[in-house]
C-alpha cells in the first residue's frame, strides 16, 4: 500500500496542533506541580542550584530542631536556678530568725529547718533535667549546640553542680550539726528532828542548861563531813546554836519560843543520816538539852519525798526561793517562786513546760533529758546540796550544741548563704547569656532557611498567573489550529467534487 500523501496545508496544521499539545502538556504540568523546573531537563542550572539550596535548608531545619531542644534544656536549668534561689533565700530567712532568738532549743529547731531546706535544694537541682540533660547536675551534662552544617559554628554550655550543696565549686553550704542531747538528775529528800531546850529562850546561854558548860564540844556530822562547835567560844546563846545549824548546807533550823524546841529540817539527799551530839561531861542526863551523849547521838535521816510533798518540807528550799531554768545560751526558759504550797508536782510541771526538756519523777529522784544544754539554779545556796560542805547546787545538762547555737556560727552561715546567692546569680547570668545566644541563632537560622527556600523557589516555582494565561492562549491556539486543519481538508474535498 502506498503512503498517504498529506497536503502541505494539512501537514502544517497537524504540526501546529502537535506543538500546541506539547506546550499545553508542559503548562498543565507546571500548573499541577507549581514548579516551572521539575527536572534537570527543564533547566539544569536552576534545578541543581535550587536542589543545593533546598538541601542546605533541610540540613539547617534539622539543626533548628536541636536548637529548639537546647533552648528548652537551658530554660529548665534557669527554672531550677530560680527555684533554688528562692530556697536559699528561705534558708537565709531561717538563719536570720535564729540570730534574733536566743533560745538554744529554738535555734536547734531552726538548724533542723535549715538542713531540710538544703535537702530540698539538692532534690530540686536533680529534678531540673530535660530529656536526660541536666545543666545543674555537674560533670557529664555539658550541652553542645551546633549552629551550621559542618559544626564549625557551635556553643558549649558548661554545667554547674547544685545536687550537692556542700561542694566548694557549687553553693558551698554545709549541713549544720544537730547536736546530741544530755541527761542529768537530782534528788528531793526531807527529814526532820527536834532538839528540846526546855526553859531557855533564844537569847539564853547554852551553859544555862544543866550539865552544859563552856568548853563542851557539839558535833554535827553527815557521815562524811563533821562540823564541831565549842560552847562558850563559837556557840554562846541558843540563837548561836540555831544559826550554826542553819548555816550548814542543806539544813534549816528554827527555834520555837513557845515549845522551847529547835526544829531541824534536812535536805542533804536520800538516805543521808545526820547526827548531832555533845561530848559527855558533868555526869548529867544522857538526853539533856535534846542532845545525847557521844555514844548515842540524836540522828536525822532524810528520805525520798513524794510527788505531793511540799518543797518546804526539805532543807533545800525556803519560802521565797526562786528556781531558774536556763539553756546553754543563758536564755531563761522558766522560773518558779516557791511558797508554802509549792509541791514536787509543781516543780515537775515547771520542768516539763520547757521546750526541749523532759523530766520524770520516781522515788525522790528527778530525772532530766535535754535536747540542748540546760541548768537549774536557785537563789537558795542549799538547793541540790548533798553534804554539809557548801557545794555548787546547779543541776547541769551539758549537751552538744547545734550549728546555730552561737551568734558567730549563725553569722558565718549567713555569709555562706550570701555567697551562695552570688553564685546563683552568676550561674543565672551565664545561662541567660547562653540562652540569648541560642535564641538569636535560632531566629537567624529560621530566617536563613526561609531565604534559602525563597531563593530555590525563585528558580523553580512557576508563576501561576503567567501559566494560567499561557494555558488560555494555548487553548485558543489549539482551537484555531483545529479550525485551520478543517478548512484545509475542506479545500481538498472541493477538488474531488470536480470529478463527481
Amino acid at each position: 500500500m502506498s503512503d498517504i500523501v498529506l497536503s502541505s496545508a494539512v501537514r502544517d496544521n497537524l504540526l501546529s496542533l502537535k506543538s500546541t499539545a506539547k506546550l499545553q502538556s508542559t503548562t498543565q504540568n507546571r500548573l499541577a506541580t507549581g514548579l516551572k523546573v521539575n527536572s534537570a531537563l527543564d533547566n539544569p542550572n536552576s534545578y541543581f542550584t535550587a536542589a543545593s539550596l533546598n538541601s542546605r535548608a533541610g540540613d539547617l531545619s534539622n539543626l533548628l530542631d536541636n536548637m529548639g531542644q537546647a533552648v528548652q534544656t537551658i530554660r529548665a536549668a534557669e527554672d531550677g536556678i530560680n527555684g533554688i534561689t528562692k530556697l536559699v533565700e528561705s534558708a537565709k530567712a531561717i538563719a536570720n530568725q535564729a540570730l534574733q532568738n536566743q533560745s538554744e532549743y529554738q535555734r536547734k529547731v531552726f538548724a533542723k529547718q535549715y538542713n531540710n531546706v538544703l535537702e530540698q535544694i539538692e532534690d530540686l537541682a536533680r529534678d531540673s533535667d530535660y530529656k536526660g540533660k541536666n545543666l545543674l547536675a555537674g560533670v557529664g551534662n555539658a550541652l553542645e549546640v551546633i549552629f551550621n552544617e559542618n559544626s564549625s559554628s557551635n556553643l558549649t554550655v558548661e554545667p554547674v553542680d547544685f545536687t550537692d550543696t556542700t561542694l566548694e565549686t557549687g553553693l558551698n553550704l554545709q549541713d549544720l550539726e544537730q547536736g546530741a542531747g544530755a541527761t542529768s538528775s537530782f534528788a528531793v529528800a526531807a527529814g526532820s528532828a527536834v532538839l528540846d531546850l526546855t526553859g531557855l529562850q533564844a537569847s539564853s546561854n547554852l551553859s544555862d542548861m544543866a550539865n552544859w558548860a563552856d568548853g563542851n564540844i557539839i558535833s554535827i556530822s553527815d557521815g562524811t563531813t563533821t562540823k564541831t562547835y565549842t560552847v562558850g567560844v563559837t556557840l554562846t546563846t541558843v540563837q548561836d546554836y540555831v544559826n550554826a545549824i542553819d548555816d550548814l548546807g542543806g539544813l534549816k533550823a528554827s527555834f520555837d519560843e513557845d515549845t522551847d524546841q529547835i526544829s531541824v529540817i534536812s535536805g542533804l539527799g536520800t538516805g543521808v543520816t545526820l547526827s548531832i551530839s555533845k561530848d559527855a561531861t558533868g555526869g548529867g542526863s544522857a538526853t539533856d538539852g535534846g542532845v545525847t551523849a557521844t555514844a548515842a547521838p540524836t540522828t536525822l535521816t532524810t528520805t525520798a519525798m513524794s510527788s505531793t510533798a511540799t518543797l518546804l518540807s526539805s532543807g533545800s528550799f525556803e519560802a521565797g526561793d526562786i528556781l531558774y531554768i536556763a539553756d546553754g545560751n543563758g536564755f531563761e526558759a522558766a522560773s518558779l517562786e516557791i511558797d508554802a504550797n509549792t509541791t514536787v508536782d509543781d516543780l515537775m510541771d515547771l520542768i516539763n513546760t520547757v521546750k526541749g526538756l523532759d523530766g520524770s519523777f520516781s522515788s525522790g529522784s528527778i530525772s532530766l533529758i535535754g535536747e540542748v544544754s540546760f541548768k537549774i539554779t536557785s537563789t537558795n545556796s542549799d538547793f541540790n546540796i548533798g553534804a554539809l560542805a557548801t557545794t555548787d547546787g546547779t543541776v547541769n545538762l551539758t549537751a552538744t550544741g547545734s550549728g546555730f547555737k552561737d551568734d558567730t556560727d549563725i553569722e558565718r552561715t549567713l555569709q555562706a548563704v550570701n555567697a551562695a546567692l552570688d553564685e546563683l546569680r552568676s550561674s543565672a547570668s551565664s545561662f541567660g547569656a547562653s540562652l540569648s545566644t541560642v535564641e538569636i541563632r535560632t531566629d537567624f537560622t529560621e530566617e536563613l532557611i526561609n531565604t534559602l527556600e525563597v531563593g530555590a523557589g525563585n528558580l523553580t516555582i512557576a508563576d501561576m498567573n503567567e501559566e494560567g494565561a499561557n494555558m488560555l492562549a494555548l487553548q485558543t491556539r489549539q482551537q484555531l489550529s483545529s479550525t485551520a486543519l478543517s478548512l484545509a481538508n475542506q479545500a481538498q474535498q472541493s477538488v474531488l467534487s470536480l470529478f463527481g
